[in-house]
């Protein structure tokens, strides 16, 4: 699988002919979903989906399908099948790409803000992408795109995190809040310079590509 890196939580995936991008937001370059197969939502928040962006794509693709929680899916209503409604434990396959779904709640901003449903999904049982939550797959995974910045991300929880989750890789995603100083300084803390996470501390620029083997 081969790993490219768009604006703010937006990956795309290609293994041999498939394409499939998760979480195209408002911060997120247009042509992330360019010639995709299918796009994943983890949730309804606007940095992780925007319905006139994917409205447009599914216009300009008449095969693109997605997949994504219910509220999401509501938001879509009028493409039809083409929207395929999925939750914890739901397993489905995109031409061959195997995927299952995890988690039910976004992460706790604040007790007085009311939560969203989120899902994480699992691609090839390989690389784990948790939405905005701290969410762990059944079985530890090579590749965890790890969520860095956000109103309800903590450092020491993030390092927690990756020692529970053990995966090969953390890949960050989800950073547009922070400054440049700022992605630097969680990036240490995350990194070997920080207390240790037993996992690599992998991070991508906006279009830069990483093979997964």
């Amino acid at each position: 699988m081969r790993l490219t890196k768009f604006g703010h939580a937006c990956v795309r995936i290609e293994r041999d002919d498939t394409v499939v991008v998760i979480d195209p937001g408002a911060f997120t370059e247009p042509e992330a979903v360019l010639g995709a197969d299918a796009v994943l939502i983890t949730h309804e928040h606007f940095d992780h989906f925007t319905e006139a962006q994917l409205r447009a794509a599914v216009e300009a693709n008449p095969g693109l399908r997605i997949w994504a929680n219910r509220a999401v899916a509501a938001q879509l209503d009028g493409i039809g099948a083409r929207v395929a409604v999925v939750g914890e434990g739901d397993a489905f396959d995109v031409d061959g790409l195997p995927v299952t779904v995890h988690g039910e709640w976004h992460a706790v901003i604040h007790p007085d803000i009311p939560r969203v449903k989120n899902i994480g999904f699992l691609l090839d049982g390989t690389l784990f992408h948790p939405g905005d939550a701290l969410t762990l797959p059944p079985h530890p995974v090579e590749t965890l795109l790890l969520p860095i910045g956000a109103p309800w991300t903590k450092v020491s929880e993030l390092i927690d995190y990756v020692r529970e989750f053990k995966p090969v890789r953390a890949v960050s995603v989800h950073e547009a809040v922070l400054s440049e100083i700022g992605q630097t300084v969680h990036g240490r803390q995350l990194g070997p310079e920080g207390p240790g996470t037993g996992a690599e501390f992998v991070r991508l620029a906006a279009g830069e590509s990483l093979d997964l083997g």
